[in-house]
């Protein structure tokens, strides 16, 4: 069978991780910082280039799953493209998706393949269909509770230093870095959700991956307000959230409208990021080298890969 190396695989997206290999008949090789987690796994520390060669020996490919992806994403991907193997992780982290992206590799680098970065880049991308350029980028987040993972706040903390403690903004074909507060808006979901408060300019994953590949001036993230308040501490996981990602995309006069569903936001990124290396090992790509989800790969077809897990609808 296929063995795939998964780094942070004792984390809790790295689980759901591994079950879904297995679940595909692939062979899951357990990797990650944290040897006394690891027992008949292949630890390796990602400030010894050594011993990550010596994990990815003989694998096909890599997800990494182990945050904070500041630190962990360059040197993996970096790993993955010495062995000459597909790199997939799932970082959300803003800053970390654009060091990947600058990568230059001939080698299949594919960084943020999860809920957030990936999905929406695929819905985005099969919304655009044939228009070559759009105006506005819309990634609406209805979820019905946010109860992050220490891993998520570690990650989202070193972010914001890395920025400084401002925020972030994809607008006018750019990156801003801004001081004022998130906005306060509603946004009228698809029923049952309906309209709800959201905090606006919630810059998630999306505006890196999104823009990387399409030609959009604007791409706005929402997120709901009763979620974003969950951020404020990490909590115990005693129930997955249900999700709608609401996307909306302008052109013109024009408007196009995909809206995914779905349950645990965490566990939705193991068949983001497990279909992504079936696809990059079986050669079912559209682009070579480091690419977001949409352009790597059809992601109508993409999208539909994910039933049962995800259900799209899209007008």
């Amino acid at each position: 069978m296929t063995s795939v190396l998964v780094y942070g695989a004792y984390g809790h997206t790295g689980r759901f991780v591994v079950a879904e290999l297995r679940e595909r008949g692939f062979t899951p090789i357990l990797s990650g910082r944290d040897a006394a987690k690891l027992p008949g796994g292949r630890p390796a520390s990602v400030d010894d280039p050594a011993a990550l060669d010596r994990a990815l020996d003989g694998v096909a490919a890599v997800i990494n799953c182990a945050g904070p992806f500041a630190a962990t994403a360059l040197p993996l991907a970096e790993a993955a493209i010495r062995a000459g193997i597909p790199y997939v992780d799932v970082a959300a982290e803003i800053e970390a998706n654009l060091d990947t992206l600058a990568l230059d590799a001939a080698t299949a680098v594919v960084p943020a393949m999860a809920f957030f970065g990936g999905l929406a880049d695929l819905l985005a991308t099969t919304a655009m269909g044939d228009w070559a350029a759009a105006d506005e980028v819309h990634v609406a987040y209805g979820l019905s509770g946010w109860h992050p993972t220490p891993g998520t706040l570690a990650a989202g903390r070193v972010s914001r230093d890395r920025r400084g403690g401002k925020r972030i903004r994809y607008a006018g074909g750019r990156l801003e870095y801004r001081d004022d507060a998130l906005p306060t808006l509603d946004w009228t979901f698809p029923e049952p959700l309906g309209t709800r408060p959201v905090l606006g300019e919630f810059s998630m994953a999306d505006i890196v991956t999104i823009p990387s590949h399409l030609k959009v001036s604007d791409v706005t993230s929402y997120m709901t307000l009763d979620a974003a308040n969950g951020l404020a501490a990490a909590a115990e996981r005693d129930a997955a959230e249900t999700f709608v990602v609401d996307v909306v995309v302008r052109a013109g006069g024009e408007e196009r409208r995909i809206v995914a569903r779905g349950e645990d936001i965490y566990a939705v990124s193991a068949p983001l990021a497990v279909e992504a290396v079936a696809r990059l090992l079986s050669g079912r790509t559209k682009a070579t080298g480091v690419a977001s989800a949409g352009e790597m790969f059809d992601a109508p077809d993409f999208l539909r890969a994910l039933a049962p897990h995800v259900t799209v609808e899209f007008s």
